[in-house]
């Protein structure tokens, strides 16, 4: 898939901006597990222009990962534009808009799902971020604002007229957040009414959802988001199910929780130990989602203060 000047390993497998999960120690990982192309976490345009260090610390890029798109939301043309280029000097292959976070303090300022109800808005936002910059410029929206509001095909033939190289659509309204089933329909009709590539989202939880949404669509590369968290090796099953046929079953107990010990590690080498056992508490949660005890699981998890405590209570689940 070319996005732009940017080439996208086929079949393009993509992982999806998630906030809180997508950082830089996850797409290290799901790059090693084949995924052709990951988004950054959402980073605020307001946060990149004043040089907030929590934002900077979302834009980390390694060469590892590449290619990388970084995805920015604000209201603002003008902002998003100045954003945008720092973006691009800050080292990403791709720089996308987000039209579509549903989250009640996203919207409340005008930015993600509801720039969908915002047109004239959402046009002057992609073609200012267009022609700021040098790199493909993408944008991700959603199927609509609600039932009485679907408009993701008229959204998605202006971004192209406003300069877009590509656009994700995930099959859900605003109002559904991430209840329901995707529709899947509003991403084929996507496809036909634009030229540039498109990316599905939406409900791609196994490998055989990948090739069904694919044959299904006709859409040129898959986004998969939730079905990734405590699962980076949904990738490796992916590529793998597209390319041949079939795929390895999920790892062994103790194949994810050597997985957990080394992601835990690179989250202390990226972040600190402090923060790292923080975030690893919901990564944990995941990765052991299924395990016997579960819930005790958890809960030890959320008492361990130390890398060697946590690292202790995986260890303990395979005596």
């Amino acid at each position: 898939m070319q996005i732009g000047a940017i080439t996208i390993q086929e079949p393009a497998i993509i992982l999806a901006p998630m906030a809180g999960v997508s950082d830089l120690p996850f797409r290290v990982l799901a790059k090693e597990m084949g995924c052709g192309l990951v988004y950054s976490e959402m980073v605020s345009d307001k946060g990149l222009i004043y040089k907030n260090s929590h934002t900077l610390e979302l834009v980390k890029i390694e060469e590892c990962e590449r290619p990388i798109a970084v995805q920015i939301f604000g209201s603002e043309p003008e902002s998003m534009a100045e954003a945008a280029k720092i973006v691009e000097q800050i080292g990403a292959d791709i720089i996308d808009i987000n039209m579509g976070c549903p989250a009640a303090k996203i919207v409340k300022n005008g930015e993600g799902s509801a720039l969908m109800r915002n047109l004239e808005l959402a046009h002057n936002i992609i073609k200012n971020v267009a022609e700021a910059v040098r790199v493909p410029v993408t944008v991700k929206i959603r199927k609509g604002w609600d039932d009485y509001c679907i408009n993701a095909v008229q959204m998605a033939k202006l971004a192209e007229q406003a300069g877009a190289a590509a656009i994700a659509v995930h099959g859900r309204t605003r109002e559904q957040f991430y209840s329901g089933q995707a529709d899947w329909e509003i991403i084929r009709a996507v496809k036909e009414n634009v030229d540039i590539p498109v990316i599905g989202n939406g409900d791609i939880r196994t490998p055989v959802d990948a090739k069904r949404m694919l044959l299904e669509t006709g859409c040129d590369g898959i986004m998969i988001g939730r079905a990734a968290q405590g699962n980076p090796w949904i990738f490796r099953q992916t590529l793998d199910y597209l390319t041949a046929g079939s795929f390895e079953p999920a790892p062994s107990m103790r194949q994810r929780i050597d997985f957990v010990v080394r992601h835990l590690a690179m989250l202390v080498a990226c972040k600190g130990e402090y923060i790292a056992i923080r975030e690893m508490r919901r990564h944990a949660a995941w990765y052991t989602k299924g395990f016997p005890h579960a819930a005790e699981i958890r809960l030890r998890f959320n008492q361990a203060e130390s890398e060697q405590e946590f690292v202790e209570i995986l260890q303990a689940l395979c005596q």
